[in-house]
């Protein structure tokens, strides 16, 4: 008996040591939690620093692999990618093409009441708010990076791209009135150079299809979306970026209508003001369509 007893617990004690290091089953709390954050991540003015529940949240992905996990999988069920997951960004999370949270271009330029040419005017306006933003590569990779832009300087910004991109074409022949009907931003950089840049009703409010007025609503849709912060009234408005908008930009920085416009030769800015330089290489330049960020086309 006492030979039985003894295999006995020399079997047992490594199961019991097995059962011990087993990961602790999921529990509908846990997923009730994790689901719980992914919702924090989706509220992109809530600061973690300022609620205790997501900050406690935040903590328990870092430190919990098992939860990390279980929230990567909720986010990914519903249809968005975690970007990052730090004390200073929160759980950012963008959304997939094909989430059901994903915004597009068309409709948000249909909330503006703009017909097809606008809605690239509005692409071309975000696009330029990305690349003045974050004008170099190391911007993008700095996490202590603040960017810095103003609604005049986005337009004098594109007006400039608009300049340069109208003297190659007019150097290499090419025509430079905008075709009716033409598709992408290629001939959005025209209409918006023969667009009004502020324009003005009877008591002075700026014209919502004005150029100043595109960015405006660019702006303002990257405010509400916690991609920028207002902070002062000049020059039509200046805004800084956050960590979420550095992570967007980050994300979306190798579509080719960001490195086009970048390739016109952007140089460091830190007021929000333009700048431009003459590019180092002479070739032509394709906008793509619908390269408004943050939108899926």
């Amino acid at each position: 008996m006492s030979d039985h007893h003894a295999d006995t617990a020399a079997w047992s004690e490594p199961e019991d040591r097995q059962q011990a290091a087993a990961p602790a089953p999921v529990t509908p709390a846990d997923t009730a939690d994790a689901a719980r954050l992914v919702a924090f991540g989706l509220q992109p003015k809530l600061q973690p620093a300022r609620d205790q529940e997501y900050a406690e949240l935040l903590r328990r992905y870092r430190e919990d692999p098992a939860f990390a996990r279980l929230a990567d999988a909720v986010a990914t069920g519903l249809g968005l990618v975690v970007l990052e997951v730090s004390p200073r960004a929160g759980m950012a999370v963008t959304a997939a093409e094909d989430s059901v949270f994903a915004v597009r271009m068309s409709d948000y330029a249909r909330r503006t009441a703009a017909d097809s040419t606008d809605r690239f005017l509005h692409g071309l306006a975000h696009l330029a708010v990305a690349a003045l933003a974050f004008p170099r590569p190391e911007d993008l990779v700095d996490d202590g990076y603040i960017g810095r832009v103003t609604v005049n300087g986005v337009d004098a910004f594109v007006r400039q791209a608009c300049r340069r991109l109208e003297e190659r074409a007019a150097e290499q022949g090419e025509n430079t009135d905008p075709a009716s009907g033409e598709p992408g931003l290629e001939a959005a950089w025209r209409t918006w150079a023969r667009r009004s840049s502020t324009g003005a009703t009877k008591d002075a409010r700026r014209l919502a299809g004005s150029t100043t007025g595109i960015v405006a609503k660019a702006v303002a849709f990257l405010t509400d979306s916690g991609f920028l912060q207002r902070t002062g009234d000049d020059a039509g408005g200046t805004f800084r970026t956050t960590a979420r908008y550095q992570l967007q930009v980050r994300d979306l920085a190798g579509g080719a209508a960001m490195a086009e416009l970048l390739d016109l030769g952007v140089v460091p800015v830190t007021d929000g003001t333009a700048t431009l330089l003459p590019a180092d290489q002479a070739d032509d330049l394709e906008l793509v369509a619908d390269a408004g960020l943050p939108f899926h086309s």
